[in-house]
Parts: structure tokens; sequence; C-alpha cells
């Protein structure tokens, strides 16, 4: 099918404008839309990854023009992997409820799942351009529908939308003048065109200029440390359902963007050791991260804020493996894309159930909730652990491709780290243990709550089962689909 590659994207485009006018019609009914739209956009998402691991990649001509001329969008396993993912999350949040993803009674006209289905539609596209200058589009309609969202949590979340904008402004500044710098020299926004002419220009430095601002702004946009600082407030205070999709999806489309951007179109000429020293750069930062956002959660005593620490340094994993560049290393941080995406949504959205019940935030009130919502909260320590990294739980398998991965460069500064890491993940969240499962109920609205709806129940339930299931099946995602990337890419 060569219109396979623009598939994924158009439920989504298409029931963003459809949620709108179901939304002036019936509150309820905009969510009906979201989750047909992003219901078909997943299956197609899913014909498209075996489509292509099976027969390679996919291209669509927009208009018949042919590229460099014209826009092109490409499927290949990558980007397959990615739209998966993205339509699997957005299907998921669609199904929550509204008054415990968004914390807000549902009425007409209010723009939810519009903005909702518009932030996905911004990722699916990102995932699937094959245009440098078209990616930026995406990457500003994504960040447009996030604003609004962000603002969704009252004052202080019209303030940090507020702040992400004004950070979010220059991310996207950095980055398009660099395309703007690499269209003036190659001549051309394709990025297989562009990845053609590049090697025989590796010490331009108009281009290496560009690299240098392609990567800054992708990395603001991803927020790795220390350009991580709109992420915090953006995912504490914005409802739990918009922070679930911030973090599950939303920073990943930076990552996405630095892979193939990085390891496709400036290829080994620049990110090699005669290039700018983007890899160490990415390597130590991804490491700082790591360690800065773990010490930083464990001092948070407010649930949300410290799952949005928690970001910081989950996402410092996925730029360690793509600074150490090896196979095994974009492995790790391939899997640890959609082990995160699994398990930090699950946990913003056991958050939205605690919040829709009790309107609890603070840990210190999390006293006894394992009586009085142990199913909820039974799925919320299965996700847990997967963050700390016990096996055989899916957390543990990204861990461990990157302390491979390191140990296979003689790196054993990142291997210990990595480990360490794990150490103070569980800090953080047995603190948490600790009122959940063993302090007796201290307050009266903990010993009169019960388990949220089955939906919220159904949905916390479903990604607990999920981390274990991706660990018990990380080899068949491996082998059939990331180390063909990774070697792709790196061999």
């Amino acid at each position: 099918m060569s219109q396979l590659p623009i598939l994924p994207l158009l439920p989504l485009l298409f029931g963003a404008v459809f949620a709108v006018l179901a939304a002036i019609w019936r509150a309820a009914a905009a969510q009906v839309v979201a989750v047909i739209s992003t219901g078909a956009a997943l299956v197609l998402s899913i014909v498209g990854l075996v489509t292509v691991t099976q027969d390679g990649p996919l291209s669509y001509e927009v208009g018949g023009w042919p590229p460099p001329i014209g826009i092109e969008y490409v499927l290949d396993p990558l980007s397959g992997y990615l739209a998966v993912i993205i339509a699997l999350v957005g299907l998921l949040i669609a199904i929550y409820p509204v008054d415990a993803a968004f914390d807000l009674t549902p009425r007409k006209g209010v723009p939810l799942y519009p903005l909702a289905l518009l932030l996905l539609a911004g990722l699916m596209g990102v995932v699937l351009s094959g245009d440098l200058f078209h990616l930026f589009v995406f990457l500003e309609i994504y960040a447009i529908a996030t604003y609004g969202l962000v603002s969704l949590g009252g004052d202080r979340g019209t303030f940090a939308a507020l702040r992400y904008l004004l950070l979010g402004t220059i991310g996207s500044g950095l980055y398009l003048l660099g395309v703007g710098f690499l269209y003036f020299t190659t001549g051309t926004l394709n990025m297989a065109d562009m990845a053609q002419t590049l090697p025989a220009i590796a010490d331009s430095p108009s281009v290496l200029g560009a690299m240098a601002l392609i990567v800054l702004g992708l990395a603001l946009k991803m927020a790795l440390f220390p350009l991580h600082i709109w992420l915090p407030d953006a995912h504490s205070y914005s409802p739990p359902g918009v922070a679930a999709l911030l973090a599950a999806v939303q920073v990943k489309a930076g990552a996405y963007s630095l892979i193939r951007i990085l390891f496709d179109v400036f290829g080994p000429a620049y990110t090699g050791s005669d290039g700018l020293p983007v890899s160490l750069a990415l390597t130590y930062f991804g490491l700082a991260g790591i360690v800065v956002g773990s010490v930083l959660a464990i001092r948070q005593t407010d649930i949300k804020r410290m799952l949005a620490y928690s970001t910081v340094a989950q996402l410092g994993y996925i730029g360690l493996g793509i600074g150490l560049a090896t196979p095994l290393a974009l492995v790790g941080a391939l899997l640890h894309v959609l082990n995160h995406a699994v398990m930090k949504s699950g946990l913003f959205l056991v958050a939205g159930g605690v919040i829709q019940r009790t309107k609890i935030k603070k840990i210190a009130r999390y006293a006894g909730l394992g009586q009085r919502m142990p199913w909820t909260m039974g799925g919320f320590a299965i996700l847990a652990v997967s963050m700390v990294g016990v096996p055989p739980t899916a957390g543990f398998f990204s861990k461990f491709y990157l302390v491979w991965g390191a140990i296979e460069l003689g790196n054993w500064l990142v291997a210990i780290v990595v480990v360490s890491s794990s150490l103070l993940t569980m800090v953080y969240f047995l603190k948490l243990f600790e009122q959940i499962f063993v302090v007796a109920p201290q307050e009266e609205i903990v010993e009169q709550a019960t388990e949220p709806s089955g939906r919220v129940v159904g949905t916390v339930l479903v990604l607990a089962a999920s981390v274990v299931l991706i660990g018990a099946f990380n080899l068949v995602i491996v082998d059939n689909v990331l180390m063909p990337i990774a070697d792709r890419m790196l061999g």
C-alpha cells in the first residue's frame, strides 16, 4: 500500500476536527470520537510496522510531487515502532474517564479531546515525516496543543504553559535556524537526499553549526538535562491525563528526532570522533540527568512532582543510549522509549484515579491507600518495580542493554551509574510503598475511599500487565524490530 505511510496520521487529524463538533453537541461524544480515532490509528500503525518489518521501508509522496521537491512521508521500522507507541498510549488515555484524566467535569464545548488528538497528530507527523521542515511543522503542531492542555491545570498550569511556550519557542527557533543553514548549504530539505550530500562536506562550518543548533533545539524539546527546566512544572501542574501524554510520548518526539537526524541524516561523518563531540555531550548530560533527576525526585512531597522529576531521570537513559552510539546502547534507548511510555503513563493515571476519589496529591497522605484500593495500588506497585529495574519487568531489560553497551565500550563509569541509579529510584518509591502498604490510614477520607471506577482500574492493570509482558517478550521486540534498526543506523 503506497498510502500506508500517511494513513496512521489521518484518523488523528480528522478526529481532532470531528471532536470539536462532537464536543459542541455533547461532551461524551468527543471522547467517543477520540477512542475511535486513536483505535484506528493504532490498527494502522501496527499494520504499518508489521509490513515494513517484513518488506522494508515505504514512502508516500504528497500530491504526487517526488522528493526532494515534494514532501515525503516515510514508514520504516523506527517510525512504525514510535507510531505504535503513540497510538497505544493515546488510546488508553482516550478510554480513561475524563474526570480522572483531566480533573474536570465533562461539559459541552471544552476542547479536551480535540487538543489531545491534535497533540497525538503532531507527534505522529513528527515520526512519519521524511522532510526536515515538515518535521518542524509537526513539532509546532504538537507544541501548540500541549500549551493548551497544560493550561487546563488552573493558574499554576497556565504559568507552566507560559514557561513552556517561551522555552519551547527557543527550542523550535534553534532547530529551524539549523535547518535553514542545512538548506542553504545543501539545497534540499528531504532527509534521504540530504544524507547523500552531507558526507562530501563534512568539514563545512555551516553544517557543523547547523548540527549544534539542531541538537540543542531537540534536546530542549526532549527536556534532556540541563534543558529540562520547563518539564517539572508542566507535568506536575497539568491534569494527570495530560501529564501521562507528555511523559509517555510527547517528550519522546524530541528523542526520536535526535536519533533520526543524527544517525540517518548526519551519519558517522559528523557523529564520529572527527565531528562535533555530540555523542560525548549526550552521554554525560544523560548521566547527569539520571542522577540529578533521581535525587530531586527523592526530595519531592507531591506525587505528580515526584513523577515529573523521575521523568527527567528516565530521559537521561534515552539520551545516554543515543550518546553511546553502539547497537546495544541504541537498542536500550529505544526499548526504554517503550518501557517508560508504559510505566510512566500508568503511574500518572494512578495518581489521577487517586485524585478523583480523594483529592489527595501529597505523598504523606497516601497512608493506607493500599488497603482501600488494593487493585489500583497493586498495579502501581508493579509499574514502580519496573521503574526501579527489577527483573523480569520491562524496566530491567532496557537498563541491561545500556549497561551491556557501556561495558562493550569499556566505559565502566556509565555502567556503574546506570546500575546505581536503580538504587536511587528505589529510594523514592520505597517512600511511597511505606505510606501505601505499611502505614495505617490516617485520614477519614482515606478510610472511606474505594477503588476508582472500572475503567480506571482496568487501564492501570493493563499497563501493569504490559510491563511484565514486554519484559517476558523483550527478545521478540529486540530481535525483530530494534536490533535491525540499530544495525542499519550504526552498522
